[in-house]
């Protein structure tokens, strides 16, 4: 065995050591398989990589022929945008250095491109414009992740609804880490995990929002936490996390759908909704319950080892996302009781000209960013 080989053995060795992850006096011999017990693995997980493809590819085609379609039926119109005289000088500035030039920048690059300021300040107003997402784009994104979240709640509740620690927390340890996972349980796992590694995927091409690096780490510390929770046998508090967390996510995608078609007062009113429920869940529930579950019950059976401190400290990680969010919401909640547009705080807005208008819609003139229908009503619900 080479050098590298014995390095990689050690490590291995060291990462799946039995104190870092199991109780004291417990091995991963005591997790085999026997006595009709079927028990959770590592090597469990690794389906979820090529799942996470098919999930890819699954969304594609809903895109195409369910929410292209449905974006149809609620009349969301696609906003034409006055594109950006192309300009080789201005063209490189914008790719190579900013997006954004400062005024020094505009005057250096006003002298270059030989257009005055105005026209500079007009074309990276534009250029910016064209690389922002399209409204059928966001709404097709909301409208595959309103379904899935949707069904995954559904489903989840499906899973834990019958169980006696769905009702009293303290028998999700109860005779821990000797529990059997059920078939329920494992495709649970599965399916979440796969869909949250599209999510890690794809986020690059997806839209884009001001808390792009918050939802980056909220997605690998899902990964983690459900990874981790699989095959250290937490599955019953997982089933628990996981189910509390998709309650209320679809209630935003679904607020998105409605903002994006224009139906502000549907949307206004399932975002009063979502705000309670994830305050009610994310800030009081999980805090309070769960992870009251996961940090105090555990020390009646055991005393606290790695794995212990490891997945409650991934819980706080997303406990401070939680909060950060709920900041966001509770801004958006105060412009709408003041009677000002709700809109996604995270969204990049774009920009208009104080001399002319941006954008026109194939349907007409804009009202409060959305079409006004012919006959002069604006379309509410």
């Amino acid at each position: 065995m080479c050098c590298e080989e014995r390095m990689f053995q050690t490590l291995y060795n060291y990462f799946w050591w039995d104190r870092l992850w199991l109780p004291v006096n417990l091995t991963w011999s005591d997790l085999e398989d026997k006595d009709g017990r079927i028990y959770a693995k590592a090597s469990d997980l690794y389906i979820t990589i090529p799942l996470a493809f098919l999930f890819l590819i699954v969304r594609h085609l809903f895109e195409i022929y369910v929410a292209t379609p449905l974006a149809g039926l609620l009349n969301v119109k696609e906003k034409i945008r006055l594109k950006a005289t192309p300009n080789p000088v201005l063209e490189k500035f914008y790719a190579s250095s900013t997006k954004h030039p400062k005024q020094g920048d505009i005057e250096m690059l006003s002298k270059k491109s030989g257009c005055v300021v105005r026209q500079v300040e007009r074309w990276f107003r534009r250029r910016r414009n064209q690389d922002r997402p399209s409204l059928l784009k966001k709404f097709r994104e909301a409208s595959w992740r309103f379904t899935f979240y949707l069904i995954a709640f559904i489903a989840g509740m499906a899973v834990i609804v019958d169980k006696p620690w769905f009702y009293d927390l303290k028998e999700v340890w109860k005779g821990y880490p000797i529990q059997t996972t059920l078939p329920s349980q494992y495709w649970y796992y599965m399916i979440e995990l796969s869909f949250y590694w599209s999510l890690l995927f794809s986020i690059a091409s997806d839209v884009k929002r001001k808390d792009f690096k918050e939802q980056i780490i909220h997605h690998v510390a899902t990964i983690i936490l459900i990874s981790f929770s699989w095959f250290a046998n937490y599955i019953r508090a997982g089933t628990l996390i996981m189910a509390l967390h998709d309650s209320c996510d679809y209630l935003l995608e679904s607020a998105k759908m409605f903002n994006y078609a224009g139906w502000k007062n549907t949307c206004n009113n399932i975002f009063i909704v979502f705000a309670a429920v994830f305050i009610v869940t994310r800030l009081i529930i999980l805090p309070f319950w769960i992870m009251h579950c996961t940090v105090v019950y555990p020390l009646d059976l055991y005393p606290p080892f790695f794995g212990y401190y490891f997945f409650n400290f991934m819980m706080v990680v997303l406990q401070s996302l939680h909060i950060f969010w709920a900041y966001l919401i509770i801004r958006m909640a105060h412009k709408f009781i003041t009677g000002k547009v709700v809109e996604d705080e995270r969204s990049d807005r774009e920009e208009t000209d104080n001399t002319e208008e941006e954008e026109v819609t194939k349907n007409g003139p804009l009202s409060n960013g959305h079409p006004v229908l012919n006959n002069n009503h604006r379309k509410t619900d």
